[in-house]
């Protein structure tokens, strides 16, 4: 065998040597985040940074989403092994007959927010009698907004509620055409901070309305099949947010490094927002929401958005998967 064979050879050995160590990295696994990479999602990149997923045995690939209502329906006909979508968004297509289920919530509150400028003072949903209102028509927050009235006891006739269009939402409060706005507040409080106005966010969930947010969901006959993969998912997942909430810093770095388009400085203003909604009141670990706010999602959900009473409550989640182990809320 001559010089040129055996160089070849060594090089041919090596790539199969490389491929071999890149299959055998673990099983593949694909994520479709809820929307665009940021500081709600953050932790599956601070996990994957930290090498969590490869020590678990898994191959991720974390893709950004377009809505949770699209993630779920990715979910449901096999074009993702898992998604992050907002509950309610997974439980409605549940409905349908779609085989979603809720595997770990992670925020386990929504981040919808009555959103107005310091200086109008509505500190309460009381406050809005009187007052201009601007919505979305068809967005959560906008359904939900009935929930808050009459949670709070307020004649929904005394408050001017105006539709506005998506791209003039924002323009209306700053310009003042508007008292408050109904948003999220991981996005469009952000929004107005960044251009130097001060904000005062009334949380739905502090409100009466602690609907379940962002969720990791699954398949039905996907988590059957391999149920010992989908823990290891969530539990490193959960270390990986943990590990995010403790170091924001670090975690805008793995989000940037995985996805270069995104600005640290949004992510970093992001989680002062995301960590509240992390644990709910009364929750004693990452991933597990207290039995009552899932009673009143489903309260809430089924009287003010149109979900089905034939089911309990429990057809849409489990609590099966979520290690013992969780890190702790506090």
């Amino acid at each position: 065998m001559n010089r040129r064979t055996l160089i070849t050879t060594a090089a041919m050995l090596a790539l199969s040597a490389t491929t071999a160590f890149a299959q055998g990295a673990g099983k593949p696994m694909k994520i479709t985040l809820n929307f665009l990479a940021a500081a709600p999602n953050a932790g599956f990149m601070m996990a994957k940074q930290l090498g969590l997923y490869e020590k678990a045995g898994i191959n991720l690939t974390i893709e950004e989403g377009k809505g949770s209502g699209t993630t779920a329906q990715m979910v449901a006909t096999g074009q993702t092994d898992i998604g992050f979508a907002d509950a309610p968004a997974a439980m409605q297509l549940r409905t349908k007959g779609a085989p979603v289920k809720i595997i770990a919530p992670v925020l386990q509150t929504n981040g919808f927010a009555i959103i107005s400028l310091e200086e109008t003072g509505i500190s309460s949903p009381k406050d809005l009698i009187g007052k201009k209102l601007a919505v979305q028509p068809g967005t959560a927050q906008t359904t939900l907004l009935d929930a808050i009235l009459a949670t709070n006891q307020i004649d929904k006739s005394k408050v001017d509620v105006i539709n506005i269009d998506p791209g003039a939402f924002v323009g209306a409060l700053l310009e003042k055409k508007v008292d408050a706005i109904l948003g999220g507040a991981d996005f469009h409080s952000i929004q107005i901070r960044e251009r130097g106005f001060k904000v005062r966010d009334i949380f739905y969930r502090d409100v009466g309305v602690p609907t379940v947010g962002l969720s990791i969901i699954a398949r039905d006959d996907k988590i059957k099949a391999d149920a010992e993969l989908y823990k290891k998912f969530i539990e490193v997942s959960l270390q990986g947010w943990d590990a995010a909430r403790k170091n924001p810093d670090a975690a805008a770095d793995a989000v940037v490094a995985q996805f270069p388009s995104v600005k640290k400085a949004q992510v970093l203003a992001q989680f002062d927002v995301v960590n509240k909604l992390l644990c709910a009141p009364g929750a004693a670990s990452l991933g597990k929401v207290p039995e009552k706010n899932w009673t009143v999602s489903f309260d809430l959900l089924t009287q003010y958005l149109g979900l089905p009473k034939d089911k309990p409550i429990t057809d849409y989640y489990t609590t099966e998967l979520l290690p013992a182990s969780a890190p702790a809320c506090s």
